[in-house]
């Protein structure tokens, strides 16, 4: 009795591990809104960042985040690209435009830390 059951068990976990396996693979099914969301992100982790280490350029403010250490951080995008940047006022709002410097890049080159220079 117990054989049975481990082997009912056992094969439960393979079939959802194989499933695991198609989806990551095939990626995510469901909307064609939704695959190509899937592929305009895979496209963009593959290109090259829009800015280089040291660049300064004109952005505006998307939204706040909290940083892992509790700093507050502007998300901005230069071209759909991410850029996280640090030290901005607190009297910075969502829309306005800031002037930052580019200070690195995260280990993929799909986001980039910036520091706050000034307002526009």
């Amino acid at each position: 009795m117990l054989g049975v059951a481990s082997l009912v068990l056992g094969l439960l976990v393979l079939v959802l591990f194989a499933s695991w396996v198609v989806r990551r693979v095939r990626g995510p099914g469901g909307s064609a809104a939704q695959r190509e969301s899937w592929e305009s992100h895979r496209e963009a982790q593959q290109r090259e960042p829009p800015v280089e280490i040291g660049d300064e350029r004109e952005v505006a403010i998307q939204e706040f985040s909290e940083h892992h250490t509790g700093e507050r951080q502007a998300v901005c995008k230069i071209e759909g690209f991410v850029v996280f940047v640090e030290d901005v006022p607190d009297r910075c709002e969502p829309t306005d435009v800031i002037r930052i410097s580019i200070l690195s890049f995260n280990r993929g080159h799909t986001s980039a830390t910036a520091r706050y220079v000034g307002n526009s």
